[in-house]
Order: structure tokens, then C-alpha cells, then sequence
């Protein structure tokens, strides 16, 4: 058998094979909240200038907002803003030379993700009726 030393192309199959450190997981869920916060810019643009139109538009808003649907994607917007959030403050205090160990950004990791599920889930109970 001949081994080649030449690189390897990676392809989406061969990235869902691979077992990922919770750190990169963490890094790259960092940017995807990123983008979804300038998708989800749009649509929070867009209910911002028809609530300022009339006091009918603003009415319509609010009915959209209340009801299950319009919670659902108010969820869907918060969510990604508290996980950016909660991730750009570790990277601050990564930036101050806290944790910067193999083990600490490992814990750093974790912190993200259950700080940042603990806050989803009070904002989820606060907007229950």
C-alpha cells in the first residue's frame, strides 16, 4: 500500500464524522450567533418602523408579539443575542488573562454554554402568560 503525503479535501460528510472540543464548538456557535443577530437585525428593524407608524400598526405589533408564534420568534432573536453576549464577556475576560490554560477555556466553554442556557430559559418563563 502506498501512503500519500499530499492533503486530504475535507467534505461535509467527513466534518459530521469528527468529534469536535467543546472549546470549538463554542468558538464557531460564537459566529453563527453573530449571524443570525444580523439576520435577525431585519426583522427586528422592519417591527420597529411599523410600530412607529401609527397607533394601529403599534397595536398590530404587539398582538403579533403576544401571540404564540410572534413568541416563538422573539425567543429565536434573544436567544442568539444572550449566547454572542454571554461569549463576547468570556472573551473579554480570556482578553484579561483569566483562563487561558487548556482547562481553563475548556470551563470557560461550559460556563458559556449553561450561563447562557440558564438566562434563555428565565426569559422563556418571564414571557409565559
Amino acid at each position: 500500500m502506498k501512503i500519500h503525503k499530499r492533503p486530504i479535501n475535507v467534505g461535509i460528510p467527513d466534518l459530521l464524522v469528527f468529534r469536535f472540543p467543546i472549546t470549538a464548538i463554542s468558538s464557531i456557535s460564537h459566529r453563527i450567533a453573530g449571524v443570525a443577530l444580523f439576520l435577525g437585525l431585519s426583522v427586528m428593524l422592519f417591527a420597529l418602523q411599523k410600530s412607529l407608524q401609527s397607533e394601529e400598526s403599534f397595536n398590530l405589533i404587539r398582538e403579533a408579539l403576544g401571540s404564540p408564534l410572534g413568541l416563538f420568534i422573539f425567543v429565536g432573536l434573544m436567544a442568539p443575542l444572550v449566547f454572542h453576549f454571554v461569549a463576547g464577556l468570556k472573551h473579554l475576560i480570556m482578553d484579561l488573562g483569566f483562563g487561558e490554560t487548556f482547562e481553563g477555556g475548556v470551563l470557560a466553554a461550559k460556563l458559556v454554554f449553561a450561563i447562557s442556557a440558564l438566562i434563555i430559559c428565565f426569559i422563556m418563563i418571564w414571557l409565559l402568560p
